[in-house]
């Protein structure tokens, strides 16, 4: 099979991604992806990796559970399964950028809050730090925490879900 002519594609590409970095350089964001068809591209200005184009990753499906999983097992993946539905729960409520998640002001703190307490809209729930700043998430409606998603000092992702609000 004949290799492809890398000209029209990556050209193409190659031109969003300057726009890209370019809109960046022009406004606040720190980082912007697009979408089209079946590129994705990210362009960023706080990670180590400043450009990230990938070709569409075929879908993962979940590991089926085994049928008799002994009672210590069971336990261990649960909590995986509870984060991936997280990300559906009408509550939820995602990571804004990719950085460390911190449940506390600090180490020696208490939690800014605990599963089962009620928030107000606007109260810092958790800091996400990217680039040494720390930026809070708070809650964008009042409510109960009902479940939190991530760990002190733990690293997140762009969309990953952090917490649900009910």
């Amino acid at each position: 099979m004949a290799a492809k002519k890398p000209t029209s594609r990556q050209s193409s590409e190659t031109k969003i991604i300057k726009e890209l970095a370019e809109i960046l350089n022009e406004t606040d964001l720190s980082e912007i992806e697009m979408k089209k068809g079946d590129l994705k591209i990210r362009v960023s200005k706080h990670s180590g990796q400043i450009v990230q184009a990938m070709a569409p990753a075929a879908p993962m499906a979940a590991a089926p559970a085994p049928a008799a999983a002994p009672a210590a097992a069971a336990p261990a993946s649960a909590p995986a399964e509870t984060t991936a539905d997280a990300g559906n729960h009408p509550g939820a409520v995602k990571s804004p950028m990719v950085g460390t998640a911190y449940v506390r002001p600090s180490p020696d703190a208490d939690a800014f809050v605990n599963e089962g307490d009620s928030v107000k809209e606007g109260d810092t729930v958790l800091l996400v730090e990217a680039m040494k700043t720390f930026n809070p998430i708070t809650a964008p409606r009042s409510g109960k925490l009902t479940k939190m998603l991530v760990e002190d000092a733990s690293p997140v992702e762009f969309g990953e879900p952090l917490f649900i609000i009910e």
